[in-house]
């Protein structure tokens, strides 16, 4: 997740990872992330591209699965599912790429079975 993410280091830059989320755990390509600081933080980055498909449970300081985010093998942002706050009066529901503000898009059916999967995890951690 690079300078603002859940990994240890430093960046060439000199920012030290990990500043602003921690990590969990783990479970296949999905990694479970809490923000450091209470309050809101934003949806994580990926900003080191590691060539596979990430995904981010990101968990709330509540302890809550706030969404589920998915980037590419370039470290781009495929798609959000959000979980914990409507946007329009629909929860859940997904946005597309970086686009966050007025379109949102509904389930798929992969979505779904992707959203019980993470909670699964979650609830059996």
């Amino acid at each position: 997740m690079g300078g603002r993410g859940a990994a240890s280091g430093i960046s060439n830059k000199g920012v030290t990872y990990g500043r602003e989320y921690k990590t969990l755990f783990r479970v296949d390509n999905i990694k479970f992330v809490q923000p450091r600081m209470p309050g809101s933080a934003p949806v994580p980055l990926e900003t080191r591209p590691a060539g596979l498909n990430r995904v981010y449970a990101h968990v709330n300081n509540e302890g809550k699965l706030k969404s589920i985010v998915f980037y590419n093998k370039s470290g781009k942002r495929k798609r959000q599912i959000d979980l914990y706050k409507p946007h329009h009066g629909v929860l859940p529901h997904v946005h597309i790429g970086y686009e966050h503000s007025k379109k949102i898009y509904p389930l798929t059916k992969s979505d779904k079975a992707y959203i019980e999967k993470v909670r699964r995890i979650w609830n059996s951690r």
